[in-house]
């Protein structure tokens, strides 16, 4: 069992765009994770944790992931040989 953790500015207003990824991430893990967590911070933070692993970052990555990245990032996480049916195709 995996735990997400997303960091989120909410100078920038991110709140929303962090609430969707938790939705969509809940959706297709739903039973592999323990919890999504979202935290508040500040200063143009974007990111994006499983477990100790961070798998984005606003400033690193350049932007923010398209939702069949993610899904892709998470899979491979913990449980790399789940299919994704559509995603991966």
């Amino acid at each position: 069992m995996a735990r997400i953790h997303i960091r989120y500015c909410t100078q920038c207003q991110w709140l929303l765009r962090s609430a969707w990824y938790a939705q969509e991430l809940l959706s297709t893990f739903g039973e592999q994770l323990t919890e999504v967590a979202l935290s508040p911070s500040h200063g143009g933070t974007f990111e994006i944790w499983c477990d100790d692993t961070l798998l984005w970052e606003r400033k690193r990555d350049g932007g923010f992931p398209d939702i069949k990245t993610l899904k892709r990032q998470v899979r491979d996480q913990i449980d790399p040989a789940q299919d994704l049916g559509h995603i991966d195709q």
